[in-house]
Order: C-alpha cells, then sequence, then structure tokens
C-alpha cells in the first residue's frame, strides 16, 4: 500500500492549485493532475483571460497565464506532484480509490479533490473565437470594469444575462440585450428590473452571427457585431464595443455522472457550507460545484476548504500515508 497517495486533486485552476497548495503544507503529498478541459491547455479559465485586475494583490495587474504560472509554482515549491495528463476515468466504489489518466497511468488514492473546473458557452460563430479578450467575454464581473463609459451588447435570455446587462448598466454607456425569442427564461423579477433601467435596450427575435474586429495584432478589436433578425431575416451590423456571451457555462463532470450527485445542470451538489459530496473522501472545489459567484477568489477559497477538510478527514480514520 505504500503506492496509494493521500490525496489526488483533479484540475489546476485556481481551486485545484490552491488545493494542492494546502495540501502540500500540511504534508499531504499531493499529486495534481493538471487536465485540459479549457482550450486544450491546463490552468483553467484564467489561461484564456488576457488581464486580471480584481485578484487580490496585483494592484497594477496581471495576466491570466502569468497568474497561474505562479500558482504552479507555488504549489510545486511546497512538494505537489504535478501531473500533466487528462483524468479519462475514475473509481469511487472501494478505498483506495482509483484515478486513471489519458497515458494510462493509474493513481491510487484515500481521498480526492475534483477541481475540474466548468466552461463557458459560446455562440460559435465567425470571429467570436478569435476576439475572445479583445471585446468579446463571458464575465461580465470579471471583465466589465474595461468597458466603461461605452456601448456593450449581451447575449442570452436567462437570469445570467439579466444580471450581466445590469451590472454592465452601472459601468457603461449603453447595454443592448439580444436574444432569440420575445420570451426569456429568466425570472419575473430580474426582466422587470432590465427593462425599467434606462441603459438597457433590447433586440428581439434576433441572433448574432458573426463578429466583426477592428486593427491588427495586439491592436484587433471587436468592432461591431453582424445580427439577424430571425422572424424577418433581415440582417444588420451594429457596432459595439463589447460582447457579452451569457448563454450559460458547463461544468466539467462528464466523468463523475452516475458516480457523484449532480444538479440538474450538471454541477457537483455538495453539502452545504462544505466541500464534501455525497462519497465519504470526495469532495468539490471551484466552479465544478459553483454555478453562483464563478470568479478566481471564490474558487480559491473553496480550494483551501476542500484541502482543510480532506486533511481532518484523512486523519479522523485513520488513513493518512506518511
Amino acid at each position: 500500500m505504500s503506492s496509494v497517495r493521500n490525496v489526488v486533486i483533479i484540475g489546476s485552476g485556481p481551486a485545484g492549485l490552491t488545493a494542492a497548495i494546502y495540501a502540500a503544507r500540511a504534508n499531504l503529498k499531493p499529486v495534481c493532475v493538471e487536465g485540459f478541459s479549457v482550450g486544450g491547455i491546463a490552468g483553467g479559465q484564467l489561461m484564456i483571460t488576457s488581464t486580471v485586475e480584481n485578484y487580490p494583490g496585483f494592484p497594477e495587474g496581471i495576466t491570466g497565464p502569468d497568474l497561474m504560472a505562479k500558482w504552479k509554482a507555488q504549489a510545486e515549491r511546497f512538494g505537489t506532484e504535478i501531473v500533466s495528463s487528462d483524468v479519462v476515468k475514475v473509481d469511487f466504489s472501494k478505498r483506495p480509490y482509483k484515478v486513471v489518466c489519458e497515458d494510462g497511468k493509474e493513481i491510487f488514492s484515500n481521498a480526492v479533490i475534483i477541481s475540474t473546473g466548468a466552461k463557458a458557452k459560446w455562440l460559435h460563430v465567425p470571429g467570436e473565437k478569435e476576439l475572445e479578450s479583445k471585446g468579446v467575454s463571458a464575465c461580465a464581473t470579471c471583465d466589465g470594469y474595461f468597458f466603461r463609459n461605452q456601448d456593450v451588447c449581451v447575449v442570452g435570455g436567462g437570469d445570467t444575462a439579466m444580471e450581466e446587462a445590469l451590472y454592465l448598466a452601472g459601468l457603461c454607456k449603453s447595454v443592448t440585450v439580444i436574444h432569440r425569442r420575445q420570451e426569456f427564461r429568466a425570472s419575473r423579477i430580474m426582466i422587470e428590473r432590465a427593462q425599467k433601467h434606462p441603459k438597457i435596450k433590447w433586440m428581439l427575435d434576433c441572433a448574432v452571427t458573426a463578429v466583426r474586429s477592428q486593427g491588427e495584432g495586439h491592436q484587433e478589436q471587436i468592432a461591431a457585431i453582424e445580427v439577424q433578425n430571425l422572424r424577418t431575416g433581415e440582417k444588420i451590423v451594429h457596432p459595439t464595443q463589447g460582447l457579452f456571451v451569457a448563454i450559460g457555462h458547463e461544468p466539467n463532470t462528464q466523468l463523475f455522472k452516475g458516480i457523484l450527485d449532480m444538479e440538474e445542470t450538471g454541477y457537483l451538489k455538495t453539502v452545504p457550507g462544505t466541500t464534501r459530496t455525497n462519497i465519504e473522501g470526495v469532495f468539490a472545489s471551484g466552479d465544478v460545484q459553483d454555478h453562483v459567484y464563478r470568479q478566481a477568489v471564490t474558487a480559491a477559497g473553496t480550494g483551501c476548504m476542500a484541502a482543510i477538510e480532506c486533511e481532518r478527514w484523512l486523519a479522523a480514520n485513520d488513513l493518512l500515508v506518511h
């Protein structure tokens, strides 16, 4: 049983690496399987974020990749073993639990912390991917500050879209909500709040069909969106300085279907106030179990919680491997 580890952490975003730092400092000798769930790269959603200005401790801001590089170096400094692979299978039916990597490597562990995160749903229209972080965003709380006193658009018809629009209306010159139908999935109170706001405009029965840019290289930015009226077929070019896609997020939980309890939307269920799942010794932290806040700082907080709960659970059950 000497090959059995104390804890394996699945995911290397803010939650996973924070869990790794705390677990390593508690002498749990954690293994962190990085995963490549966002854009084929490890490190989570911050790896496709150009500038982070709302993470405490960086008054001048920092790029997402630079922040994650520091996080990873800190985890490694305290002895975290980083495995550069994806997890393709887990077996939580008996302890030690088994985690199987894409390269065939099997890791046995008495506890598991799941930090596989989530990814934004995108429109998949021409120009959208190329202009991510160049005026196209999926997080108003993260990026809205960069669009102060500018004209922006929000795509979506649920509560998230209304929340994004109202948040942006407090910063921007105008916000145009684009939705495919006349009816909304959002709650009535959120719709009424958005409809009453003087800065929020509406383009209903409409869909964004392309995103246009101006400038080249590092200077390239969004300039306009192409919009089609789905009732009349009419197409227009709508100038905008920002496009916020708010059609939902998808948690990276396919691995755990039929194994762990989930919400209807796929987010892992945890015991309120904890990171515990329905299986003893399996914890979940970060965006994989948080559909409300979805911020690096909150993900890091739950990563810390998971590591502390994990260490206490291992000790209480006399499962610590030294």
